[in-house]
């Protein structure tokens, strides 16, 4: 072992805590030197570095390895970290590129997601959409667009994600403010299910765990709201939902064409779904015509007993008005 080797693994030993706080010594010999830098579970990596036989002259031989970023990422980290090896030839090496690497790692935060980013920008990012990321400040804008609307979202991946669920800011929309305010909420509460256990248990259910949320905040604004709705017809009536043009839509809650939406997110004309859920059948409450689920709305926040009463009162009081009037008409 050259006297280079031996004094370089004595100040490994020495300096490496000092100067990056969350590196590890997992293993320090002249023949293979493994170091762990852990910033979170969930962002960590093992450097094995080999001495070459004309080291320091030569550049030191590294592999990289991590059990939680995907095989795209550590070829990537790998590569660009033996470039930086390249500026250390002549002097230690180890301490230089373990801050390197660490560095790197802080500086590129969505490593931890780039697999979610990748089956975004697949299975839901479409042709007229803005996807942007920034890498560095660990951000993703997206402006998805279908039609004449729009709605622009920003997501902030957090240090400790998925542990923590992605930060939602949404930066508006042409969206009528009712099925705004209905992304809004449902996408917290996707990023919430993510990373918070249900308040009551399902014993029958498997364990809970936390999952990444970023694509299931994505695919449900996405896929299942933006790109969605505004080809959407009324279950009722057949007819589109929305008007054509964003600036058209009613914003009087009780006018015939006012967009509601229900829980089963199938979206009707106002006055289609009051004349659907005032005509029977009630048996059972009323069913979405296209997908079979309960329908469940404040503005018709009555049991199905109560509704079918009501109609049968209503249609006792119109055949007692059409006998008076067939009364008066044989006058």
């Amino acid at each position: 072992m050259s006297s280079t080797v031996q004094d370089e693994l004595k100040d490994v030993q020495l300096r490496l805590k000092n100067i990056v706080p969350c590196a590890d010594i997992i293993g320090c010999h002249p023949a293979n030197v493994q170091i762990r830098i852990m910033r979170t579970k969930h962002k960590q990596c093992v450097c094995q570095f080999q001495f070459p036989r004309n080291y320091p002259d030569e550049g030191i031989l590294l592999e990289i390895k991590s059990k939680v970023y995907p095989v795209k990422v550590l070829n990537a980290m790998l590569k660009i970290t033996e470039e930086e090896i390249t500026k250390f030839v002549g002097r230690h090496q180890i301490i230089s590129i373990i801050k390197f690497v660490n560095n790197f790692m802080a500086e590129n935060p969505l490593f931890v997601c780039s697999e979610e980013i990748s089956q975004v920008k697949k299975e839901i990012v479409q042709e007229q959409d803005e996807f942007r990321v920034k890498q560095k400040a660990g951000t993703i804008n997206y402006k998805i667009n279908s039609k004449r609307y729009f709605l622009h979202v920003k997501l902030s991946v957090p240090d400790n994600y998925p542990d923590e669920c992605v930060g939602i800011e949404f930066k508006g929309s042409n969206f009528p403010l009712i099925l705004e305010s209905h992304f809004v909420a449902q996408a917290q509460e996707i990023a919430r299910q993510c990373t918070q256990p249900p308040l009551r248990k399902d014993l029958k259910a498997p364990s809970w765990q936390v999952k990444p949320s970023l694509f299931p905040v994505l695919e449900y604004i996405a896929h299942h709201c933006v790109h969605k709705f505004p080809i959407e017809t009324c279950p009722c009536c057949k007819k589109p939902a929305l008007a054509d043009d964003p600036e058209n839509c009613q914003s009087n809650p009780y006018a015939d064409d006012f967009v509601e939406w229900v829980y089963c997110k199938h979206i009707y004309h106002h006055s289609c779904l009051d004349i659907y859920m005032k005509t029977p059948p009630f048996t059972g409450g009323k069913k979405c015509p296209k997908c079979g689920a309960r329908i469940y709305h404040e503005k018709w926040n009555i049991s199905p007993e109560i509704a079918e009463e009501r109609w049968a009162h209503k249609e006792a009081r119109k055949r007692e008005i059409d006998e008076v009037t067939d009364f008066l008409d044989l006058m």
